[in-house]
């Protein structure tokens, strides 16, 4: 309660968040109507485009809470497909830091990885009232143009690292181009040389 103590509204805050039912008409409007978004989807989902939340009863519904109309569109099969694949885009990200050419190119995967990763950890953990209302958008899914155009160049920043990774036999710089091919002569031609 530390919060409630400097900030004037710092109570009110938490206690909407330890109980968003009992400010259902105020405070808790918002994470209300997103619960009930994410508990009418069920298994399976209403269906795409079929969602009844985001027809002005859940606010920001394109924005924070994009996540819980994605839940009620695709129920918990889609959502859980979803964020297998933002924990397959987070293990990969990690996977190039750690086998990065140089330090840079691998804090720098890091970094970029691991923002991708809270972001998405936060979103999903406020869509379903697990940390109190941030106001924090999904990653690729959330409207906004200039967020997709930075996630985007991260992205391609992310792909930059992972093509300087060294292999055993393989692509390999050169002085001749960018990009050479090494030849390992096999037993057959080795052979008939």
């Amino acid at each position: 309660m530390l919060i409630s103590g400097v900030l004037p509204y710092g109570q009110s805050r938490i206690l909407q968040w330890k109980d968003p039912w009992a400010y259902a008409s105020d405070e808790g409007y918002q994470t209300v109507q997103s619960l009930l978004a994410i508990g009418s989807g069920g298994l399976a989902g209403l269906g795409f485009g079929k969602g009844r939340q985001k027809l002005l009863y859940l606010p920001e519904e394109h924005n924070d809470m994009i996540f819980s109309i994605v839940c009620e569109e695709l129920g918990f099969i889609g959502a859980a497909l979803i964020l297998a694949l933002f924990c397959f885009l987070v293990l990969r990200g990690y996977w190039i830091a750690l086998h990065a050419r140089d330090r840079f190119g691998g804090l720098l995967a890091v970094g970029i990885t691991t923002m991708i990763a809270v972001q998405t950890f936060l979103n999903v953990a406020v869509v379903t009232n697990f940390v109190p209302n941030t106001g924090i958008s999904l990653p690729f899914f959330s409207y906004g143009g200039t967020a997709l155009m930075i996630q985007l160049f991260e992205m391609g920043v992310l792909l930059s690292v992972s093509r300087q990774i060294r292999t055993e036999i393989g692509v390999r710089r050169s002085r001749e181009g960018p990009y050479q091919t090494r030849f390992v002569p096999s037993k057959e031609t080795s052979s008939a040389v």
